[in-house]
C-alpha cells in the first residue's frame, strides 16, 4: 500500500462527493422556485439510497470478478471488504477504491433528473433510481472497469478493448440516453419555467469544475504523472468548450449568456473524462471545443424535435459522452495505458473498439432505461397529477419551500 496514492485517492473521492450537491444547485436553480426542493432532493438522495446499494451489492456486481463478461460474482457483497486488503493491481486498499468508485455510482443516476423536471413523483423516482443504478450502472461499470465484455473485446475477434479513463461511456453516455429515454416515456411537460436563480447555476457549475479534478485525476488511482495529465486536460477542455460555446451562443442569440457558457464548460468536461489519462494537453483543447460546438448543435436539435429534455442532459452529458469516447479512440496517445493508439497515430483497433463500445452503451442505456420505466409505469404512478404541479411540488411531495417569501 501506497499512503500517498492512498491519501489523494480519499481527497478525490470527496471531490467527487462534492459534485452531487454541486449538480444539485446547478439543476435547482434552472428551474420555477416552487419546484426547486424536489429536483435538489431527486439529486441528493442519490448520496443515502445509491451508496447504500453500492455497499450491498452494486460494488460487487461491478468489480467482482467476472461471470461470462457480463456482471461481477458476488464476492464483496453486504460489506465483504477486507478492512486491510490493498486492492488487486493497485496501491490502495480495497475500501478506498470501494469508496472512490461509489462516488460516480451516487452521481450517475443524478444526472438524469435534469431530463424529466416536474415528471417524475418521488416515491416512484426513489424505485427507479434503485433498480437502474444496479441493472444498468453496475452491469455497464463492469463492461468497461471490471474485466467484462467492452474491455475485453476479443469475442468480437478484436486484440484491442475499449477505453474509458473516467467514465464518458460508464457514467455520461448512459445518463444521457437514459435521459432521452425517461422523455420519451414520460413526455413533455405541460408548462415550462424560466430559471428562477442563476447564482445557484453558477454555485452549482463552479462546485462541478472544482470536483471534476478528482473525478478524472484521481481516475489515475495512483498520485502521478496521469493523474497530473488528467488534471490538466480536464482543465483546459472545459475552458476551450466554454470559450466556443459562448462565441457561438453569441453569434447566434445576440448575447453571451453566462449559463451557456457554464453548460458549455460542462460539455468539455463531459467530452475529456473518456480521453483525460490518455491524451496530451493539445488534443484536450480539441475535444473541449469540438464538444462546445457539437453540443451546442445538439441542443438545437433536440428542440427542433421537441423533445422536452428540459435541462439538456441528452444533448450535453450523452452527446458529450458520446464524442468524447469516440474522439479518445482517435487521439489516444500511443504506449501506457492506451495501448496501440489511437487512429491519428496510423492504429485503428482502438478507435474501432471504442466505436462499438460507444453503440452498445448507447443501446444497452436506452432500451434498459425504457423497460424499467414501462414496467415501473404499469404497477405504480410515475407522473404527478395537475394539480400536485400547480401547487408546487416542492409542497406537495416534502411539505417544504425553498423560499419562504
Amino acid at each position: 500500500m501506497s499512503a500517498v496514492d492512498t491519501g489523494f485517492i480519499l481527497v478525490a473521492s470527496a471531490l467527487v462527493f462534492l459534485m452531487t450537491p454541486g449538480l444539485a444547485f446547478f439543476y435547482g436553480g434552472l428551474v420555477g422556485r416552487q419546484n426547486t426542493l424536489t429536483l435538489m432532493a431527486q439529486n441528493l438522495i442519490s448520496l443515502g439510497v445509491v451508496s447504500l446499494l453500492w455497499a450491498l451489492v452494486g460494488f460487487s456486481l461491478a468489480f467482482g470478478d467476472s461471470v461470462g463478461g457480463i456482471l461481477g460474482d458476488l464476492r464483496y457483497w453486504l460489506f465483504r471488504i477486507e478492512p486491510r486488503a490493498v486492492h488487486p493491481d493497485l496501491t490502495i486498499p480495497s475500501w478506498t477504491f470501494f469508496i472512490f468508485q461509489g462516488m460516480f455510482a451516487v452521481i450517475t443516476p443524478a444526472l438524469i433528473t435534469g431530463a424529466f423536471v416536474d415528471r417524475f413523483r418521488f416515491s416512484s423516482y426513489l424505485v427507479f433510481l434503485s433498480i437502474w443504478s444496479l441493472v444498468v450502472y453496475s452491469l455497464l461499470a463492469h463492461w468497461v472497469w471490471g474485466g467484462g465484455i467492452l474491455a475485453d473485446m476479443s469475442w468480437l475477434g478484436l486484440e484491442q478493448g475499449s477505453i474509458d479513463f473516467a467514465g464518458g461511456t460508464v457514467v455520461h453516455i448512459s445518463a444521457g440516453m437514459a435521459a432521452l429515454a425517461a422523455v420519451r416515456v414520460l413526455g413533455n411537460r405541460k408548462a415550462q419555467t424560466p430559471p428562477h436563480d442563476i447564482r445557484f447555476v453558477i454555485l452549482g457549475a463552479a462546485l462541478l469544475w472544482f470536483g471534476w479534478f478528482g473525478f478524472n485525476g484521481g481516475s489515475a488511482l495512483a498520485a502521478d504523472e496521469t493523474a497530473s495529465l488528467a488534471f490538466a486536460n480536464t482543465h483546459l477542455s472545459a475552458s476551450a468548450a466554454m470559450v466556443v460555446w459562448m462565441f457561438i451562443s453569441w453569434r447566434h442569440k445576440g448575447k453571451p449568456s453566462i449559463i451557456g457558457a457554464l453548460t458549455g464548460a460542462l460539455a468539455g468536461l463531459i467530452a475529456v473524462t473518456p480521453a483525460a489519462g490518455f491524451v496530451t494537453p493539445g488534443w484536450a483543447v480539441v475535444i473541449g471545443a469540438s464538444a462546445g460546438a457539437v453540443c451546442y448543435g445538439a441542443v438545437l436539435f433536440k428542440e427542433k424535435r421537441g423533445w422536452d429534455d428540459a435541462l439538456d442532459v441528452w444533448a450535453v452529458h450523452g452527446v458529450g459522452g458520446i464524442l468524447g469516447a469516440i474522439l479518445t479512440g482517435v487521439f489516444a496517445t500511443p504506449g501506457g495505458l492506451a495501448g496501440a493508439g489511437g487512429l491519428i497515430y496510423g492504429s485503428g483497433g482502438l478507435f474501432v473498439a471504442n466505436l462499438i463500445a460507444t453503440i452498445i452503451s448507447v443501446i444497452y442505456a436506452f432500451v434498459m432505461t425504457w423497460v424499467i420505466l414501462k414496467v415501473l409505469g404499469t404497477v405504480m404512478r410515475l407522473k404527478p397529477e395537475s394539480d400536485e404541479i400547480q401547487a408546487g411540488l416542492d409542497l406537495t411531495f416534502h411539505g417544504e419551500r425553498a423560499f419562504d417569501h
